[in-house]
């Protein structure tokens, strides 16, 4: 058997019914804990974006970002090739009804991603070169009574999240640029590689304030460029929104039955639908993966409860907003009814398929640009969400930082020359599995932090 279908039954047996359960029992178990605060407090919640930022912070810390570059860098790192290829890959995967799935999971994920981010914060410590340092590898350890159990679980979490940034956070993401530049542009991968793994490390090197302004730059200019974009495409096709919405809730619970027409003829299980729409939408808000958290720690404010409702906005932006417009546009392309199900095209193919049908060829180049900028802002963000968990793993010595930024762009290269589905399956496993450690954590303390939400509401 090859190395591929090891990692493929491996995926497939790490996004098993019980991590489903798992993911979604949590932020179903939170939401009702917390009396849906998240829901309730949305609108809060971006006031403090739109707010004067130093409202609520302490003292200026060395390597400390504002409160918005924190948010920024976590959009960064979530809004990537998740909004745009994974939306499509769960759909051609579990067909139109697994969007539903990722909306859902979004939706409850937020009081996950609430509860985990305001720990991050809480619990965060201050490293040898006194910047701070948070996550939840800190918050097992300085938060759970058995501190056995919690240096356990933090190491756990580390590992596995060096891992996810070389796979998730890197290898997807250049793997993505070198396939939008090579079909739109003919450019050459190697050559492709090169000049990724050269900036990454140009950034990278920086640190995390040099990365915020990269971050803080790129995230509010390719939003609303990518936006336009698919707005577009529904617009053109918006005789077809009213079936569009209508299978892709119908498929969900009975996808065969849904199937025809602008929908395509997929032929999935109702599990699958589901499988594939909660493993892309944690992969696209990585809301129970936590990682996020890591880098909310970096914020300069002492308002954890806050920061925590600052960085849940995020999944609600990431899934809630742009993941359901890419996938409404793929539907109402007709793109998926125009192949069959053996010949629809994987990835960046697909994407432009998507707009060559309503614009014409002409509009590679833009899909090109917004995958590369969405893809390369993710590469940079988890640079920073890895390291920190390195940095955990070598006893908060930040000397060897270094050594792990470079080997971190170099990975970059990889990236671009694997084959998708290596790359994709590597990222799922370690998603996967970080949310586990993550996930026991945050349930041990969820009594006394939602007292403690909903006593500031």
């Amino acid at each position: 058997m090859s190395l591929l279908k090891w990692m493929e039954r491996a995926d497939d047996l790490v996004w098993g019914p019980w991590l489903l359960v798992l993911l979604l029992f949590t932020g179903t178990y939170l939401m009702i804990r917390m009396d849906f605060l998240p829901l309730h407090n949305l609108g809060f919640a971006f006031r403090c974006i739109l707010g004067r930022e130093d409202k609520g912070r302490g003292p200026k810390t060395k390597g400390g970002i504002s409160s918005f570059s924190a948010l920024t860098t976590e959009l960064a790192v979530t809004i990537g090739t998740g909004n745009i290829l994974g939306v499509t890959t769960a759909m051609v995967l579990g067909g139109p009804g697994a969007l539903f799935w990722m909306v859902v999971t979004s939706i409850i994920g937020m009081a996950t991603k609430l509860a985990e981010s305001t720990l991050s914060v809480k619990y965060r410590s201050v490293n040898e070169k006194g910047e701070r340092a948070g996550g939840p590898m800190y918050t097992c350890v300085n938060a759970l009574g058995n501190k056995r159990l919690g240096k356990f679980l933090g190491s756990c979490f580390a590992i596995l999240a060096v891992f996810a940034s070389f796979g998730m956070g890197n290898m997807t993401q250049s793997n993505s640029i070198a396939d939008a530049l090579s079909l739109s542009f003919g450019l050459p991968k190697a050559k492709i590689c090169l000049f990724v793994t050269l900036l990454t490390i140009l950034v990278v090197l920086g640190g995390i304030s040099s990365i915020s302004k990269v971050t803080r730059l790129l995230v509010p200019f390719m939003g609303v460029f990518y936006l336009c974009g698919t707005l577009a495409v529904i617009l053109t096709h918006w005789r077809n929104v009213p079936a569009a919405l209508a299978g892709i809730l119908g498929s969900a619970f009975c996808p065969q039955a849904m199937s025809g027409g602008i929908l395509g003829s997929i032929t999935v299980s109702a599990f699958q639908s589901l499988r594939w729409g909660v493993s892309r939408g944690i992969f696209s808000n990585e809301a129970g993966l936590a990682a996020s958290g890591i880098t909310s720690a970096a914020a300069d404010t002492e308002d954890y409860i806050k920061q925590g409702y600052i960085s849940m906005t995020g999944v609600f932006l990431d899934t809630v907003v742009m993941c359901s417009i890419m996938g409404l546009a793929l539907v109402t392309s007709g793109v998926l009814g125009e192949y069959a199900p053996s010949e629809l095209p994987e990835g960046t193919e697909l994407v432009l398929a998507i707009f060559r049908s309503t614009f014409g060829p002409g509009t590679d180049m833009f899909v090109s640009i917004c995958i590369t900028l969405f893809a390369f802002a993710t590469i940079v963000g988890w640079a920073y969400q890895g390291e920190r968990a390195f940095e955990f793993l070598m006893g908060g010595r930040t000397r060897y930082n270094v050594w792990y930024r470079f080997v971190y762009a170099l990975t970059a290269f990889l990236g671009c020359v694997f084959s998708l589905d290596a790359v994709w399956c590597f990222s799922d496993i370690c998603n996967g599995l970080m949310a586990v450690p993550n996930l026991i954590c945050v349930l041990a303390l969820s009594g006394p932090l939602c007292k403690e939400i909903k006593g500031t509401a």
